[in-house]
């Protein structure tokens, strides 16, 4: 008996075995690319492609490059294309394996090692005592922020001794580089958005007006300038009184006429023999000869780990005949997902692993640029570990693309804890909505800075009650002994609206003290008011108890944990936030849902692939309207509770005008450029599956505040009704 056991134990192994070695042939043959989910479709276009390879692609969607890099890391991808900033990140993950194995390179120049190279060029004649006496010279850029204009020179003469201290504790880094040009040169042209708040921008530009002199327009010192850009820099080093200028070799090669790759010498109205490249030694080459690059940018490519490497050619192939069915084709997905082409093809290029693939362009410190100690930051208070993880994503992200000073996360158990935190300079920022702005102002000495901006609507929403379409109520007097769902205590769209609507229908009378506790006898059905149990909201603990009795915790938890955190004011609480509230009501807790005007659409018709929204469709669901009768969820501007101002970042008033600078920039950069390429980070919407992070998912971009609008000086109207009654301690 024990013999046969032995023997059929010994077949399965070697039937497993067989099946095990199959797979694993299978699987080298297919090679799961990594994309932004928006480009899911086209994705799947591609891999329908029949090519001579038998590889085949499978789509694998993320969140962003940021996500991708991860799911490489982790196996559950194999690749993506990515750019230098993002091998940076990838370098700099803990116990790392990744691998650039391909390049996209250009057809104009196929054989150049890096994408380009940054090189300074003078006047033959300049008479220099080496790199030092470089002082005072008239120098040509090719804009603020760029690579080899400005960031290159920049970084490799702060290196260099060159240039001093970059780190006054005072002044934004934006402006420690400014000022560190302004004093290196007597006069420049360095046109942009020096800060792309227009204030900090005129400012900036008045402190530092040398740097504009040499421009086509310095008062103006911005784009289109005929002296910037790459061709621009050499136009103002041959005609417009430049010394030197930092531009790229392939533009130094056609402005003189000299080929360039596979573009034969065309004429040129311009003399090479009258310049010199200038070298970071301090020596001079030919225009002519071999350019001395001060650092080069490396191409992009694709990235990989140690695993596929080992049939890495397999990959390479397919990559290849893609390529040209995509050319060929004039096919949409060839720049959407290969980010190839038709001035551009993949190149094989010597497997190397991505920090090593940077330090050979001598490009790792450009991207680092950081001129402290001190190092700045700009420190985010954040509730839960949700947060505390997008933050240091958001952190990693915005480091890599130049945006500066670094983002740091600070974790807090509370909104009142964050806002101490600011106080007290535990923590610089959060984004808090308008009610809780108006109780940060008053009781915390802080001050919005940001607003979050809401496509169409700009920066205001629409703060609405949503209740079943198949239910009875039809007037919020109707509602009285119903079961409510809010976003949280002293939140807008959740507490202040529907509170003032019931004050100003007389519902709640006037002298109803405190509002909170007539709240909770009006829903005398039960409610879910996240928050309620908070100390700092000094709410009685038995009105407290009725206000959360319908929260659930974290209602997805497995593991006997789900209450631990029951009416939380965070993600921890499931039925916390704008969809939370929604759900309460999807999930039967409640009978009416004071939420935002995009909430429901953003959660219904396939919106929300979550297993509780996945099925909802938007028509199931009206407004009730505060005069009577209900409209449908896409008719918010005639049937909603108020018109209210947006989502707002502050800081402590306690903060010097160059501090609030330096975050303002930061974070109006962060909502440029990732708005622009949300595929790089996701500044706005889910993540890992938790709404609300950070920024409202609703949010289409970061504004400077500057002054008060309309909406938030009626919204003012509102608080002053809802604050003359508050709880006591």
């Amino acid at each position: 008996m024990k013999f046969t056991v032995i023997v059929v134990l010994l077949a399965a192994i070697a039937v497993n075995g067989r099946l095990i070695r199959r797979y694993r042939r299978s699987t080298h043959n297919e090679y799961k690319m990594c994309i932004p989910e928006d480009l899911m479709n086209s994705c799947n276009e591609m891999a329908s492609q029949e090519t001579k390879s038998t590889a085949k692609i499978v789509c694998i969607p993320a969140r962003d490059r940021m996500e991708c890099i991860d799911k490489i890391k982790q196996r559950q991808a194999d690749f993506a294309p990515v750019d230098p900033e993002d091998m940076y990140v990838a370098a700099k993950s803990p116990n790392q394996d990744f691998a650039v194995f391909e390049e996209i390179r250009t057809l104009e120049e196929p054989e150049a090692e890096f994408r380009y190279e940054g090189v300074a060029v003078i006047h033959k004649d300049l008479k220099l005592d080496g790199i030092p006496s470089i002082k005072g010279l008239k120098s040509c850029h090719t804009g603020v922020g760029r690579n080899v204009g400005y960031k290159i020179p920049l970084t490799k003469l702060k290196n260099m001794g060159i240039i001093g201290n970059l780190a006054e504790p005072d002044l934004s880094p934006r402006e420690n580089e400014l000022k560190a040009f302004s004093t290196l040169f007597s006069k420049a042209c360095i046109v942009g958005k020096w800060s792309p708040d227009p204030v900090i921008n005129d400012k900036l530009k008045q402190r530092y007006s040398n740097l504009c002199e040499l421009c086509e327009d310095p008062a103006k010192c911005d784009y289109p300038d005929k002296y910037s850009g790459y061709e621009g820099v050499l136009r103002c080093l041959a005609h417009n009184g430049g010394e030197i200028g930092w531009t790229k070799v392939i533009y130094v090669r056609k402005f003189f006429g000299l080929p360039v790759g596979t573009t034969p010498a065309q004429p040129s109205n311009e003399n090479p023999d009258d310049y010199a490249y200038l070298c970071p030694d301090g020596s001079r080459v030919p225009i002519t000869g071999t350019p001395c690059r001060w650092a080069a940018r490396p191409w992009q490519g694709y990235m990989t780990n140690a695993v596929v490497v080992k049939t890495v050619d397999e990959l390479r192939t397919k990559i290849a005949n893609l390529y040209t069915i995509g050319n060929r084709n004039h096919a949409p997905w060839l720049e959407k997902v290969l980010e190839l082409n038709n001035k551009t093809l993949p190149r094989e290029n010597k497997i190397i692993g991505p920090g090593d693939y940077l330090d050979k362009a001598n490009y790792t410190d450009v991207v680092e640029r950081d001129y402290g100690p001190p190092f700045k930051t700009t420190r985010f208070c954040v509730l839960n570990q949700d947060e505390l993880e997008k933050c240091r994503t958001l952190s990693r992200a915005a480091f890599s693309r130049n945006i500066r000073p670094r983002f740091d996360c600070v974790l807090e158990k509370t909104v009142d804890d964050c806002m101490k935190a600011i106080r007290d300079n535990g923590a610089d920022i959060i984004t808090l909505d308008g009610g809780l702005v108006d109780k940060a102002q008053k009781h915390y000495n802080l001050k919005p800075i940001i607003s979050e901006v809401y496509g169409e609507l700009g920066g205001s929403y629409y703060a609405v009650a949503v209740v079943r379409k198949n239910s009875l109520y039809k007037s919020f007097a109707d509602l009285r002994g119903a079961k409510s769902c809010h976003t949280g205590y002293g939140r807008t769209a959740g507490y202040n609206a529907p509170l003032y609507t019931l004050l100003n229908q007389n519902l709640i009378k006037a002298d109803q003290c405190p509002y909170v506790a007539a709240l909770s006898e009006y829903f005398s059905g039960g409610s879910c008011l996240p928050g309620s149990k908070d100390p700092a909201n000094k709410i009685p603990e038995k009105t407290a108890e009725k206000l959360c009795s319908l929260c659930g915790g974290n209602v997805d938890a497995n593991d006997g944990t789900s209450l631990d955190s029951k009416c939380n004011a965070d993600s921890t609480e499931s039925y916390s936030g704008y969809t939370g509230a929604f759900r309460c009501l999807v999930q039967g807790q409640g009978d009416v849902a004071f939420v935002k005007h995009v909430t429901v659409p953003g959660n219904t018709d396939g919106k929300n692939p979550e297993s509780w929204a996945a099925n909802l469709k938007s028509e199931d669901y009206e407004l009730l309207c505060p005069d009577g009768g209900r409209a449908p969820v896409d008719q918010y501007e005639k049937c909603h509770l108020a018109h209210v101002p947006p989502h707002m970042v502050v800081t402590s008033n306690s903060k010097t005008d160059g501090e609030v600078d330096e975050i303002r920039n930061a974070l109006v950069s962060i909502g440029k450029q990732f708005t622009d390429r949300s595929d790089l980070f996701k500044l706005f919407g889910s993540f890992n599956g938790k709404k609300d992070l950070l920024f409202k998912d609703s949010a289409t971009g970061l504004v400077s505040l500057n002054e008060e609008s309309p909406v938030q000086k009626k919204y003012a109207e509102l608080l002053s009704v809802i604050n003359a009654c508050q709880p006591k301690a």
